[in-house]
């Protein structure tokens, strides 16, 4: 027999866990790293003055007044935060079938806009396009006789909406409600305008999710009858996102959304491999939900869980998170 001549290699030949042993070795070779400036903060709004409203099914989020927000979106430039969004909570009294308050350019968010744009304007502002807050039936959009929600009447409104709220100075214009060509018709609108520079970051693929439930407590517009299946997407299906997101990019998006984030994080990764565009999540309230009950019983730690689903997100693929999170977070990454 032969002898070895050879040395036999040590077993192992690479030893990962030397990477791991210490805190800057880890920092050193992290691949994927959260800040403060990949974060939106999400808010709601109403009126009135020093109007504080704790919303039962998210705690630590409240409605807000304008004199309210103004020093919390200062703390959100201060902490590094680069944009906040409005979602309105309206007066019932003001809510119709066709949700006309959306078009009234003395309206809740347009107020709201022009004083964030004038007191902090470092921090950009981000608007919701869609008529669910505004309409008396809770969907997000316009009926026919038998309760059909109808596409291209309700886009012709959604047009008139994110122009008003552009001409408030809103800087991103954010159309969720999944009408077909609401993007296109929006982009059309605001060049027509004159704003040009007004960015449009669309809810591509918007999912039909029980997880936005408290959301809706919380913004007061739950559908008064029915669902939003006919326009939210069937959360079964993925190829189907990859469709919608390329129908906004070619309609002038500036920025597509996977929405919710948590169970889509397959969604975010396959629209940031095939399109390489800006990509955006929301972090949606029932996720916040869930973590912040284990954590107030003691069942999570909520800063961990926090920061991991959070640099998850953007491990995915993720440039943008749309978080109730985000003033917390930063606060735990900057300190």
């Amino acid at each position: 027999m032969p002898k070895f001549t050879t040395p036999i290699a040590p077993f192992p030949a690479s030893r990962p866990r030397r990477q791991r042993r210490t805190a800057f070795t880890r920092d050193l070779v992290r691949e994927h790293h959260l800040s403060a400036s990949d974060l939106i903060w999400p808010v709601f709004v109403h009126e009135g003055a020093q109007r504080i409203e704790a919303v039962p099914s998210m705690p630590g989020v409240s409605r807000l007044s304008l004199d309210a927000l103004l020093p919390l979106a200062r703390e959100c430039a201060a902490l590094g935060i680069p944009a906040i969004a409005l979602f309105p909570v309206i007066d019932p009294s003001l809510k119709t079938p066709d949700g006309a308050e959306a078009l009234n350019p003395d309206g809740l968010v347009p107020r709201i806009v022009q004083a964030l744009k004038q007191q902090v304007p470092g921090l950009g502002v981000l608007t919701d396009v869609a008529l669910d807050p505004y309409t008396s039936h809770g969907q997000d959009g316009v009926l026919d006789a038998n309760g059909r929600i109808l596409n291209d009447e309700t886009v012709a409104i959604l047009k008139q909406q994110a122009l008003v709220q552009a001409a408030a100075g809103v800087d991103i214009v954010a159309p969720s409600d999944m009408m077909d060509g609401r993007v296109g018709a929006i982009r059309q609108a605001l060049e027509a305008a004159g704003l040009i520079d007004t960015q449009i970051m669309a809810y591509s693929a918007k999912y039909a999710s029980a997880f936005y439930g408290p959301f809706r407590d919380a913004a007061e517009s739950p559908p008064q009858f029915g669902d939003r299946r006919t326009y939210q997407m069937d959360y079964a299906n993925a190829d189907e996102a990859l469709r919608e997101v390329a129908l906004d990019i070619d309609e002038g998006a500036d920025i597509v959304m996977v929405k919710p984030a948590f169970g889509y994080q397959d969604l975010i990764w396959r629209v940031k491999e095939k399109f390489r565009y800006p990509v955006a999540c929301y972090n949606v309230s029932g996720e916040y939900a869930m973590v912040k009950a284990a954590a107030q019983n003691g069942w999570l730690d909520e800063k961990q869980v926090v920061l991991e689903m959070l640099t998850g997100f953007r491990r995915s693929g993720a440039d943008i998170i749309l978080t109730y999170w985000a003033q917390q977070a930063a606060r735990w990454l900057n300190g």
